[in-house]
């Protein structure tokens, strides 16, 4: 068995939100025997905020008598785990391991799952056909937060189930406004909108001309 052979989890109240690889469970148990009492602690796992692309996380050795109610918890390899129950679902697939680089040290956390880089939609109320919908949310969500980057995104057209936006002001033409709009954009029109299935970027980036027209 190899240090990034993924344990089992033994039975326990709940299922394991994250894997944890061989290597990873035999690095937190050396850091934990040398805890006062090291057996009554568990490792806590939260999602603590975003930078950038990526989230942040926060690992700390708690005394499974404090965890909160609002976690999920299991024991994984002889340790007792918790994850907050707003962290479940930005950290389900993700797996505790060490760094590909042994001068880096520490633990990482490999997660498919990535923030919004436009932040959470929240609860809306959006009223009318797909097109006013989308617009609506463009308003009232997106361009808001585009607006600290002198950018804006604008609704050009809908197509069966594809919606076409573009992007303008400071987004447009900056190397990063592309991937805010698949990323961002997109997933925020996905999400509130559910007959739409497709968003493309009708932005000409370089020339800054709207390709839907031509």
């Amino acid at each position: 068995m190899t240090d990034q052979t993924t344990l089992a989890a033994t039975p326990s109240t709940d299922e394991p939100v994250i894997s944890v690889t061989e290597a990873a469970l035999a690095k937190v148990l050396e850091v934990r025997a040398g805890e006062d009492e090291p057996t009554s602690l568990a490792l806590q796992i939260d999602v603590t905020g975003v930078s950038g692309v990526d989230y942040v996380y926060d690992l700390a050795f708690t005394p499974i008598s404090e965890l909160p109610d609002a976690c999920h918890r299991w024991e994984f390899g002889g340790l007792e785990f918790a994850v907050g129950d707003e962290s479940q679902s930005k950290l389900a697939g993700a797996t505790l391991d060490l760094p590909s680089n042994p001068v880096q040290g520490g633990l990482v956390i490999r997660n498919p799952n990535r923030p919004n880089p436009l932040g959470d939609v929240g609860e809306l109320v959006l009223e009318g056909e797909v097109p006013e919908r989308i617009t609506q949310l463009l308003d009232q969500n997106v361009n808001p937060m585009l607006a600290s980057h002198g950018g804006f995104a604008t609704l050009v057209g809908v197509e069966g189930h594809t919606a076409y936006v573009t992007m303008g002001g400071g987004c447009q033409g900056c190397a990063m406004s592309q991937a805010t709009l698949t990323e961002g954009i997109q997933r925020a029109i996905l999400e509130a909108i559910p007959e739409i299935t497709e968003v493309v970027d009708a932005t000409d980036h370089a020339a800054g001309d709207n390709p839907f027209f031509t």
